[in-house]
């Protein structure tokens, strides 16, 4: 490792950032709310039917490029586990919520109980293809967004946002919809949806590109970083900097 890198990866270590926790803090919550309010919902817009939760599920991943390219790839990684481990108990206590036994006979509670059943009681078949799909997508996003920063020399900010975009987004389709509605679905219905869902979530992170570009060189300027992850480990297990 050049003298330079090591100064970067202790320069990395010992950084504190006043922005880094809000970012994280948002997209676990972007990340929570889409997975467990947007999916009781379908919508037709333009002839396209898609989940509610699609419209807001790709902040996340513009969340994610912010964070890789200020921050860099390692950082990115935490933010990624923290937003597994939230899902993973989101669904646990949604789960436990719905079979607990419920008090009373009255009218409301059991009215209250098939509302909960209807929102938050996906088959755990669904729960395990969205829990999947997001870890490889989010981790997909996050690298390839790394590895074209060094291809550009920081350089076309647009090409990596929706060039990782496209890639992570279409790993997360691609994973998520056989795993979940293979055999449920028709073929066709199966192809269309997921065809629909990638084209609206890619087509969000285009029209946000402006935004994107606009956090970025805030974040920037503010935290005083553009890290490069020239040496950086790649392993998504590793928690280290």
């Amino acid at each position: 490792m050049s003298q330079t890198a090591l100064q970067e990866a202790a320069s990395q270590h010992t950084r504190t950032y006043r922005y880094y926790d809000l970012i994280m803090a948002a997209f676990v919550t972007v990340l929570l709310c889409s997975n467990l309010i947007g999916p009781a919902k379908l919508c037709v817009l333009f002839g396209f039917t898609f989940g509610a939760g699609n419209l807001f599920f790709p902040i996340s991943y513009i969340f994610g490029d912010i964070l890789t390219e200020v921050y860099g790839y390692a950082r990115s990684r935490k933010v990624i586990w923290a937003g597994f481990g939230a899902i993973i108990f989101a669904s646990f206590m949604s789960y436990i919520v719905i079979n607990l036994p419920s008090a009373g006979g009255s009218q409301y509670q059991s009215d209250l109980q098939n509302a909960l059943v209807i929102v938050f009681g996906s088959t755990p078949r669904i729960i395990a293809a969205s829990i999947l799909a997001f870890w490889i997508g989010e981790f997909t996003n996050s690298f390839v967004m790394a590895k074209m920063k060094l291809l550009t020399r920081g350089r076309f900010l647009w090409s990596r946002t929706i060039g990782s975009t496209a890639v992570g987004q279409g790993v997360d389709t691609l994973v998520f919809y056989p795993l979940a509605f293979w055999g449920i679905w028709t073929n066709e219905q199966l192809l269309l949806g997921m065809f629909a869902n990638y084209a609206i979530k890619v087509g969000w992170e285009i029209a946000n590109t402006p935004v994107t570009y606009a956090i970025v060189a805030f974040l920037k300027r503010a935290e005083h970083e553009d890290y490069y992850d020239r040496d950086t480990n790649f392993n998504p297990f590793s928690l280290k900097d």
